[in-house]
């Protein structure tokens, strides 16, 4: 372990930017303040000596594997990595007897490193479990996905979950010009100058990821024609050359599915057609199917704006056959069109609460009995028991014949209170006024 950073700055000049320019220590290490900063968790298990099994939680790029490198060679101990999609149950067995050895006879703990610890399945994780208890190994873990979801729970109860964040702009601009100020093993021995507007780009552009950043700084720098005095100046449309166009954050399987997901609907319900089609636009470009993103409109039409518009709902059904007919790359159309009616439509949840209200009553109650005057008497032993005695066809007194149609134990529930927003508005109206005949009729 004692040699690891050494072998690395040996083999900088043939490494990539982004690997020359990793943090050896906390102190070189930009952004997640609130875990590398003065008396925060990291620099207190640094001080103390001292570790416990962790979890880091992140996006890409933002430094969990940099945070364990450097951790191990602070506390100096032994360091084990490998990724999870390429090692199993006999990958692990191994770095546990290899721990052991180094605990056994030279005092040293094993800091096991496990890249994208998701993709272990139960039983791979399971295999740490006595290990991480009783001390043999520390396990750092590493995931862009929520352990909560992809991390077994009697694992995840002996582990510290530390979520990083996505880095600032702020925080890539100042990660770049250190790596243009660094003579060793940044670029400040080079005759290179990136322009202003070049950095900016790259910054906003990188979406959060130091990585993603220096490559495309490491690639600028190499398109930039050398003048005669062999300087190097990369502009604005080099830097874009060099970026080309960026995957966006947007895992189909995993959280941020989710989370963008219920940002278009929310933009939606908040009656926000620009961030819903932003929303849109963004699960379209990473890959969505559009056919569950048509599916959500149907729901939402439904859900969220019921009898307010009650073409809403045609609307969103409409819009997923269209999509069903022409398909990409045009389908887009129609369902912009769709998002923006629906955002821009009156809302009412009325039908969706009255459901779940009488719903309530069913799972309170149970079972209650149908009044005798709606049911159906298909025999003589039904009619003699008086069932369908007293009902009134509704269609020979005007359409509506003022009878209660409930369990006698529900007699006074009201579950559909309908808004005062578009057409629900008329509803309230309609049911004020067969309320009132209601009570004429008793």
């Amino acid at each position: 372990m004692a040699d690891l950073f050494d072998t690395r700055a040996k083999s900088a000049k043939k490494s990539p930017l982004a690997e020359r320019m990793r943090p050896q220590n906390l102190a070189e290490f930009v952004g997640q303040e609130h875990l590398v900063g003065p008396d925060k968790i990291l620099n207190g298990f640094k001080e103390r000596k001292e570790l416990v099994s962790m979890i880091f939680w992140g996006p890409p790029g933002v430094g969990k594997t940099t945070l364990a490198l450097i951790i191990a060679k602070s506390l100096d101990a032994h360091f084990v990595s490998f990724s999870a999609v390429l090692s199993g149950v006999k990958d692990i067995r191994a770095v546990i007897e290899d721990a052991r050895q180094q605990l056994k006879y030279y005092g040293k703990r094993t800091i096991l490193f496990v890249d994208e610890i998701h993709r272990f399945n139960k039983s791979q994780q399971d295999a740490f479990l006595h290990h991480v208890e009783d001390g043999t190994i520390t396990l750092i873990g590493a995931t862009t996905e929520n352990p909560s979801f992809e991390i077994n729970a009697p694992l995840l109860s002996r582990c510290k979950v530390l979520v990083l964040k996505q880095l600032t702009i702020a925080s890539i601009k100042t990660i770049i010009n250190n790596t243009l100020s660094d003579k060793e093993r940044g670029l400040a021995s080079l005759k290179v100058e990136v322009n202003e507007n070049a950095i900016d780009f790259i910054a906003d552009l990188s979406h959060g990821e130091a990585r993603s950043a220096l490559n495309t700084l490491e690639t600028a720098v190499m398109l930039a024609e050398p003048n005669k005095a062999d300087k190097r100046t990369v502009t604005l449309s080099i830097a874009q050359e060099a970026m080309q166009r960026k995957a966006l954050l947007y895992d189909k399987g995993g959280e941020e599915h989710y989370n963008v997901i219920s940002a278009f609907i929310k933009s939606m319900r908040d009656s926000d057609p620009d961030a819903a089609l932003y929303w849109l636009a963004r699960m379209l470009e990473a890959g969505e199917d559009p056919l569950f993103i048509a599916r959500r409109m149907v729901v939402f039409a439904s859900e969220d704006i019921g009898n307010a518009d009650p073409s809403a709902i045609q609307m969103a059904v409409s819009v997923k056959d269209a999509f069903h007919f022409i398909g990409m790359p045009e389908g887009w159309i129609p369902l912009s069109q769709g998002v923006t009616y629906l955002a821009t439509a009156p809302k009412s949840n009325a039908s969706y609460k009255a459901y779940l209200s009488a719903l309530s009553d069913v799972k309170e109650k149970g079972a209650l009995g149908v009044p005798l005057h709606i049911r159906n008497a298909p025999t003589s032993l039904m009619k003699d028991l008086g069932y369908g005695k007293g009902y009134k066809y509704p269609h020979d007194h005007g359409g509506f014949a003022g009878q209660s149609c409930l369990p006698e134990e529900l007699q006074s529930r009201e579950y559909y209170k309908p808004t005062d927003f578009g057409f629900d508005k008329e509803i309230k109206k309609r049911l004020a006024f067969f309320k009132s005949k209601r009570k004429q009729e008793k």
